[in-house]
């Protein structure tokens, strides 16, 4: 092959890598626009649950127990640092493996990770915060849920988890969580660029019958209609 075909191959290359970067970014600016409206099922809504970021990641956070679901029962207390049990809230969201573990925070982010995180090549894991309130913020938005949809989005939350034979979720060992509340344990999925930590949180959401982002890749997202 000549050094005349080697240059067009390699400009080739990179100029459809440059538009399918052009393309996500287009995509990731307007699609979280496009609103899945909430389902309103005609239920009192009675279940305090929030959407919260940290600025990189997205959690749901729900209460720790209720006549529904007790998370303390498979999110055990003891995983913590802290070990307390008088928590009232939860919050748990998916994501890459290798960058909740890496990357607590955008400044932490290593470029070997977050290719490997963007192109389907580490396993994934939920994290997992005990918190005794929750304060709404800028960061932090407060919506009011049915016990159907409460049900729903249990059950859309735990298919996330790996589980061992007798119905645990596992847990991960390590000293990389952020806190003395919180944990990680291994779950389901793939990450990709596609679907990202954010876009999780999102169709959290929408399984919950709330408002939601048709797609996002980002916390920006979501938030945009929970303003």
């Amino acid at each position: 092959m000549s050094v005349k075909a080697i240059s067009i191959y390699f400009l080739k290359t990179i100029g459809i890598l440059l538009g399918i970067i052009v393309i996500y970014a287009l995509l990731g600016f307007l699609l979280p626009y496009i609103e899945v409206s909430a389902k309103d099922d005609g239920e009192k809504k009675e279940i305090p649950i929030y959407i919260y970021t940290n600025g990189v990641h997205t959690d749901i956070v729900m209460p720790v127990n209720n006549d529904l679901y007790d998370w303390s029962s498979k999110i055990l207390f003891a995983n913590t640092k802290s070990k307390k049990t008088d928590y009232n809230y939860v919050g748990i969201g998916w994501g890459d493996k290798g960058f909740y573990l890496d990357t607590p925070t955008w400044a932490d982010l290593k470029f070997s990770t977050a290719v490997k995180a963007a192109f389907w090549m580490s396993e994934s894991a939920m994290h997992c915060s005990y918190y005794k309130t929750m304060t709404e913020a800028e960061d932090c938005k407060k919506i009011m849920i049915s016990r159907s949809q409460y049900k729903k989005l249990v059950e859309f939350i735990e298919a996330k988890f790996d589980k061992d034979s007798n119905g645990n979720f596992i847990l991960i060992p390590t000293n990389a969580v952020y806190g003395d509340n919180d944990a990680f344990y291994d779950a389901q999925g793939r990450y990709s660029f596609l679907n990202t930590c954010n876009t999780w949180s999102n169709n959290a959401l929408k399984a919950a019958g709330q408002k939601a982002a048709l797609w996002t890749p980002t916390d920006l997202g979501i938030f945009l209609h929970y303003k």
